[in-house]
């Protein structure tokens, strides 16, 4: 099973941006040191949800994808994958987020508020399903853009 690593104050970050946008999707860019077995977040960069129905779905416009691709390139850092909220579930990511899906081999973070109880997972895309992986939770910081 691959594991992505996330320091405990970019879980929180993750959070914090689920709890502010909701009742709308939230997302954003996660980036790091990216390995096939094993990624380690570093940066965690919002993004402005620009999906024609931000209540159940997320998107990128692609010139502020490019951009934060470029910033966490520029940063000699790797995308790790990205991160999006499911403000009222489900749990795993849904069916939209599978047709969605363009990174293979990357990690796909989301965030759940349902019913208050707060929960992060992580699924690796690999070009046709998504696989569990397990998220580890760090202490110390991570990079906030």
């Amino acid at each position: 099973m691959t594991v992505i690593e996330l320091a405990a104050d970019g879980y929180d970050a993750l959070l914090d941006h689920a709890e502010a946008g909701a009742p709308e999707e939230v997302c954003g860019v996660l980036g790091g040191t990216y390995g096939e077995d094993r990624s380690r977040v570093e940066t965690v960069h919002p993004a402005e949800n620009a999906a024609a129905t931000p209540r159940s779905a997320y998107g990128i416009a692609p010139e502020e994808q490019l951009a934060l691709m470029e910033a966490i390139e520029d940063a000699g850092r790797e995308v790790v994958g990205f991160y999006h909220s499911h403000p009222a579930g489900p749990f795993e990511p849904s069916r939209t987020d599978a047709a969605q899906a363009t990174w293979p081999g990357r990690s796909y973070v989301i965030a759940v508020l349902d019913a208050g109880h707060p929960y992060v997972g992580s699924w690796r895309w690999t070009g046709e399903e998504f696989a569990g992986e397990r998220l580890a939770v760090r202490p110390g910081p991570a990079a906030r853009r």
